[in-house]
């Protein structure tokens, strides 16, 4: 997995700052654009970074751009994918509900889910989705950045019986 993989507590503060750079963009309540955003001001994260399309009708989304770090994570590449194209099943419906929910509430929105689905149960992502807006209110694109935590696999002491 090439991901970079970190500490909870770094991956916090990544969100944190990602979270306040898009924060700073808005003006009077309107959504930041994606011509707003300069990836040159959180270059140590682009590895994670994600643009998602919003595609309104029907509601779908399709990852426009994926950090070559994510390639480590889903195992391929996932820029131009659709959702269903990226996830199958379970892991799709709680993307496209998530994804859904940024766009109706035109809020981030963030979580956690472990890899064990890649086989790496010792490595968690923390996600966070930044709602982006042309016009500055109806959401066309999210940015993503997920975070790649984990326990290194250390000796404890502790044997199988």
């Amino acid at each position: 997995m090439a991901a970079q993989i970190g500490a909870p507590a770094a991956a916090a503060r990544a969100h944190e700052e990602l979270f306040a750079y898009w924060a700073s963009l808005r003006v009077a309540g309107r959504l930041p654009a994606r011509r707003d955003i300069d990836p040159a001001r959180f270059k140590r994260h682009l590895p994670t970074v994600s643009l998602i399309d919003v595609k309104p009708e029907p509601l779908d989304f399709r990852v426009r751009l994926a950090g070559t770090g994510l390639h480590g994570v889903y195992g391929r590449e996932i820029t131009g994918r659709s959702l269903a194209e990226v996830y199958a099943g379970s892991a799709a419906d709680y993307w496209r509900s998530e994804l859904a929910q940024v766009v109706s509430e035109r809020r981030p929105s963030v979580g956690a889910h472990n890899l064990a689905w890649r086989g790496a149960s010792h490595l968690s992502i923390l996600w966070l989705r930044l709602p982006l807006a042309t016009n500055g209110w109806d959401v066309d694109m999210i940015l993503g950045f997920d975070a790649v935590v984990g326990m290194s696999q250390a000796v404890t002491g502790i044997r199988a019986a």
